[in-house]
């Protein structure tokens, strides 16, 4: 009896501690390639941004990006001859983060080939909006004391 109870205590445990059933969606909807289209801002004018710590955001432009959930790895390309082009590896992680709203963070961290990171830092960004062709993600950082938005606008190419 006292194994049925435990069993059960610990079935119950890990359902609701499981990953919720729309970051599981979300999960095999992202699954596939993707091609960041345009990246725009919450203030108008030129900025220089970088993106990742990595380039500039006139080199994201164009990139393809490939998302493999089963193992929460990808990988994206700069495609942009101006810039240092090649493929960049990373981790990723989607948490639910408001269950009304639909919103989601974001978490990714560049690795090398191996899946490792030099120096463990990651990037959280909000996926705000993911439909099976389309993606966006926000992300917040502060600009001369204020709130600024970066919009990275992604489209699906194929599974």
């Amino acid at each position: 009896m006292k194994k049925t109870v435990l069993f059960a205590v610990m079935v119950f445990t890990l359902i609701s501690c499981g990953t919720p059933k729309t970051v599981i969606q979300s999960k095999k909807v992202i699954k596939g390639y993707w091609s960041l289209n345009t990246i725009s801002y919450s203030e108008s004018g030129n900025y220089n941004v970088s993106l990742l710590n990595d380039a500039s955001s006139t080199c994201f432009e164009g990139s393809t990006w490939r998302f493999i959930p089963n193992n929460n790895t990808g990988l994206y390309t700069i495609n942009n001859e101006t810039c240092l082009i090649g493929d960049r590896n990373f981790v990723f992680t989607i948490q639910e983060v408001d269950k009304e709203t639909g919103l989601y963070d974001f978490l990714l961290k560049p690795t090398d080939s191996k899946n490792k990171s030099a120096d463990n830092k990651g990037f959280r960004l909000n996926l705000t909006q993911l439909s099976d062709t389309t993606m966006q993600w926000e992300q917040t950082i502060m600009l001369a004391g204020k709130p600024f938005i970066i919009y990275m606008n992604f489209n699906k190419i194929s599974e």
